[in-house]
C-alpha cells in the first residue's frame, strides 16, 4: 500500500489527491530535515518513519486554514500551536542522524 493510499484511509473526505500528496511531501521534508540536519537527504523516508510521515501529514492537513496558529478561543474550545506547524510531540519522535568526522 502506498503512502497516499494510507493517507486516503485517514482522510477519506478529501477529493483532491494533490492536497494529500502535498502534505505527504511536506511531512517527508520535515522528517528528513530533522533526521539529517547536517547532511544530504536520501530520496525517501526510512521505513521506520513511514508511519510518522502519515501522522505528520494528518496533523498538517487538520491545520489547513489555520497554519501556525498560536492561540484561538471560541465557545469553550481553545487552540494554540506553533513550532513548525507540526506537533512538537510528533517531531520529538525523529532521531537526528549523527556521522563521524
Amino acid at each position: 500500500m502506498t503512502q497516499l493510499e494510507r493517507l486516503k484511509k485517514r482522510i477519506p473526505d478529501e477529493p483532491d489527491d494533490g492536497v494529500l500528496e502535498d502534505v505527504l511531501e511536506s511531512a517527508k521534508n520535515i522528517i528528513l530535515g530533522h533526521r539529517y540536519p547536517f547532511d544530504e537527504w536520501p530520496e525517501d523516508v526510512e521505513p521506520r518513519y513511514q508511519d510518522l510521515q502519515i501522522r505528520i501529514a494528518v496533523d498538517m492537513y487538520n491545520r489547513i486554514g489555520a497554519e501556525g496558529q498560536i492561540a484561538h478561543s471560541e465557545n469553550g474550545i481553545s487552540r494554540s500551536w506553533g513550532e513548525e506547524w507540526v506537533s512538537g510531540q510528533l517531531l520529538r519522535e525523529i532521531v537526528p542522524y549523527a556521522g563521524v568526522l
